[in-house]
């Protein structure tokens, strides 16, 4: 949805609130998970409900007739979140995290009416897929851990010439938290950097502990791969040697783009040495 439509869709619900007598109420918040959740405790507490959630340089709607600023509260936010453990299952819970970081437009108001739902009904949502907003919560937590699935399939690692393996992703949704677990798992015995050249940061794994940090330059990945001035002596001759065994099992007469295309999108294949 463009701005455009946003806003004609913004301003003819607020002609319909006006007409109903119902008031346009809007909560801003900081646009983080525990600011979220503490707008869910702070809209119980006083008893009123946002028709919108917006930060804090966004544009209030036509007819606003009440704005409250949410602070955010971990203590607020954590009481929040044990009753959401309370009242869902840990598939559902995590199915939140996984919406949220879905980075979508409107993805928080989602979040948020089925919170408001699951507090609200004696029974269990989380099977109601005839409920509107359970059936999209679900599809876009689906989208996102296809993502995450793929990520896991198709990072790709670079030895740098301080023995630290580099990998980047720029993935459509924020999915490069879910993922940690996994490579701490699987490449626990050496060090690795695994980083979103889409939003300006990674994670470094020291043998012991993940660590979140940022990159003041991207000069450091020219293309989405590491600098060659920065690989190991060895890593260049080893990204040949696997460029040319994949060469030597392709059966030119059976290449179909299409499909390839179909099962791996064309956006990760700039991070496949065998695809450069």
């Amino acid at each position: 949805m463009n701005r455009f439509d946003f806003a004609i869709k913004s301003f003819f619900t607020a002609v319909k609130n006006r007409k109903t007598k119902q008031k346009m109420i809007i909560f801003r918040y900081d646009k983080t998970f525990a600011g979220l959740l503490t707008a869910v405790f702070d809209a119980y507490n006083r008893r009123t409900f946002p028709d919108r959630l917006l930060n804090e340089e966004e544009l209030e709607p036509l007819f606003t007739d009440e704005c409250y600023t949410v602070i955010t509260d971990e203590t607020k936010s954590d009481r929040v979140w044990q009753g959401l453990r309370k009242k869902l299952m840990t598939v559902s819970c995590n199915m939140l995290r996984y919406v949220w970081l879905s980075e979508l437009p409107g993805s928080d108001e989602l979040i948020f009416r089925y919170i408001r739902k699951a507090f609200d009904n004696k029974h269990s949502i989380e099977m109601n897929f005839t409920d509107d907003d359970v059936f999209k919560m679900r599809n876009l937590a689906k989208k996102v851990d296809k993502e995450c699935m793929r990520l896991i399939e198709l990072v790709r690692f670079q030895k740098a010439a301080d023995d630290i393996f580099f990998a980047t992703v720029s993935p459509d949704h924020n999915s490069l938290p879910l993922i940690i677990a996994h490579f701490t798992d699987r490449f626990a015995d050496q060090k690795w950097i695994i980083y979103d050249i889409k939003r300006n940061y990674g994670y470094y794994y020291d043998l012991k502990t993940v660590t979140e940090m940022t990159l003041d330059s991207s000069d450091l990945f020219p293309e989405g791969k590491l600098d060659e001035k920065l690989m190991a002596a060895d890593e260049k001759l080893f990204q040949e040697l696997w460029k040319g065994y994949f060469k030597s099992i392709t059966i030119k007469e059976r290449i179909n783009l299409k499909l390839q295309r179909q099962h791996l999108p064309e956006r990760y294949w700039k991070y496949l040495t065998e695809k450069q």
